[in-house]
């Protein structure tokens, strides 16, 4: 097992995927480096970190792998390589994600080689459930299939609201899938996570938007499915993501990251939060982030409670909030909360359980319906005067009877009901939605948003979108969309759908 400053150090430099360059004479470095082995002493103090997290690179070499070490058994035959930055000036040694590769393919390196690639972040190796999570962005996929590349280009704003908004949004589901009854849902590959998809869905936002990262002050994720029962996984986000300023203290970000739970609605439960504070006159913080991200769980479907397994999927979401190019501004918004349990999962448990049929009337209609109607009376709105609905989506049933009971035509909440492409991706479910009418929206409609949250609650909000949503559309290509229908869609088994889900950790 490697030693804990080992980890610590391949952590530190993988997770951004950072090296350093000599200002003398150019040369670059797979590693930090205070001085140059060329320029030599004279090079103190004209070294440069430089960063390669939003860059493409090519992949040069590779090899397969066929029997793994016990740390990345998990992943069965892999293909690791050496990836290249800067026309050759720095190689990196990496591994090829996102690729099933059965002991009886045959792997031609020919078609593989002098390809494109991206860095992806995602778990490093298997460990015991115990242990910390190791993580790196030393893995890779190719640009021109199902991740495509996209530059990461900063933009000082152009225009500042009267009220807070969304500036930007991205969304984040794997590329393997399981289809069954007329329904898809989205898997995570083995090295994949609630972590990862965050920090995915965080990267997407920042592109879209164009915002500086080290203007995000704030970061909320919410999930019910984290690692960890005792350690915020926000904290791993911002570091990654290199939100707010990076302090004095070399690897300390001056960004506050925090870890919410409310089920369904951890994440849609802080957008108030981001948009007051970002609202609030003295604050610091020009811009907050807020992310929810899930690997919904359920027990398997011939054990007690199974019958969740045909709905839950993975991803997650994540939308920045600031009075700068707003794309969306907030109208209103209003939240229900009782204690109505229809949802839960104890500590130590592996899998939730549900109240059966008390899930539906007494729980889910009850606040999804009363809480949109209490915003639309506040607003004095009717469903003519809204473009689109969306609703928190367990199945494709419930909100579209909500929908239906409140006024609402196909037309309106259609394009956000996407549990039949993703599942159920528990806090990142509605705010999928979401994004999916922000993808087609046009400039003066109006969105509802009705989440919900098992225990239980839900948030209503209203947005009014601006001129710059369409503006900003040509920032990003990897839409819900483009996600949904992507034809580098890989399937999977049953079998192989229950080990994905359990991931790496070490048996």
């Amino acid at each position: 097992m490697s030693s804990e400053p080992i980890e610590r150090r391949v952590a530190y430099i993988g997770d951004r995927l950072r090296g350093s360059r000599c200002n003398m004479c150019g040369k670059e470095y797979f590693k930090l480096k205070n001085y140059c082995g060329t320029c030599g002493r004279e090079s103190f103090g004209k070294m440069e970190h430089i960063d390669f997290f939003y860059e493409e690179g090519t992949l040069e070499v590779c090899t397969l792998v066929n029997k793994p070490t016990n740390k990345f058994t998990k992943l069965g035959p892999y293909i690791y390589g050496i990836v290249t930055f800067h026309d050759g000036k720095v190689r990196f040694p990496g591994r090829l994600t996102d690729r099933v590769i059965k002991d009886d393919d045959e792997v031609s390196f020919d078609d593989l080689e002098g390809r494109k690639v991206v860095p992806r972040f995602r778990r490093r190796h298997a460990v015991e459930p115990k242990s910390i999570i190791p993580t790196i962005s030393l893995a890779f996929s190719f640009a021109d299939e199902y991740y495509p590349y996209q530059e990461y280009r900063p933009v000082k704003p152009s225009r500042k609201y009267e009220k807070p908004g969304i500036v930007g949004y991205g969304v984040y589901s794997s590329k393997f899938r399981i289809r069954e009854r007329m329904m898809e849902r989205s898997v995570p590959f083995l090295d994949e996570d609630s972590i990862t998809a965050a920090v995915e869905a965080g990267k997407m936002a920042l592109i879209h938007s164009g915002v500086d990262h080290k203007l995000v002050g704030k970061v909320y994720v919410g999930s019910e499915s984290n690692p960890y029962a005792v350690k915020p996984i926000a904290s791993k986000v911002a570091q990654v993501l290199k939100l707010g300023e990076e302090c004095q203290v070399e690897g300390v970000q001056c960004v506050d990251a925090i870890d919410t739970e409310f089920a369904c609605k951890a994440a849609t439960s802080m957008f108030k939060d981001a948009a007051s504070l970002v609202y609030y006159p003295d604050s610091q913080e020009s811009y907050a982030m807020v992310i929810g991200t899930d690997n919904s769980q359920a027990a398997p479907r011939n054990e007690p409670g199974g019958e969740l397994d045909l709905f839950v999927g993975y991803g997650g979401s994540a939308f920045i909030f600031g009075l700068q190019d707003v794309i969306a501004r907030f109208e209103g918004w209003v939240s229900f909360t009782s204690d109505t349990p229809d949802f839960w999962r104890r500590d130590t448990q592996p899998h939730p359980s549900h109240g059966g049929r008390y899930t539906g009337v007494p729980a889910y209609f009850k606040h999804v319906t009363k809480v949109a109607k209490e915003l639309m009376g506040r607003l004095k709105l009717e469903p003519r005067d809204i473009d689109y609905f969306v609703a928190h989506q367990p199945n494709a049933i419930f909100p579209t009877r909500a929908a239906k009971a409140l006024g609402f035509k196909e037309e309106q909440f259609l394009p956000g009901l996407q549990v039949a492409k993703f599942g159920n991706t528990y806090s990142g479910c509605s705010p999928i939605g979401l994004a999916a009418v922000l993808d087609v929206a046009k400039p003066d409609e109006r969105i509802l948003v009705a989440s919900y949250g098992s225990g239980a609650g839900s948030d209503a909000y209203s947005f009014i979108t601006t001129s710059q949503l369409v503006e900003n559309r040509t920032r990003q290509k990897f839409t819900v969309g483009y996600q949904a229908e992507s034809r580098f869609v890989d399937y999977l088994d049953y079998d192989a759908y229950r080990r994905f889900k359990q991931g790496m950790e070490a048996a």
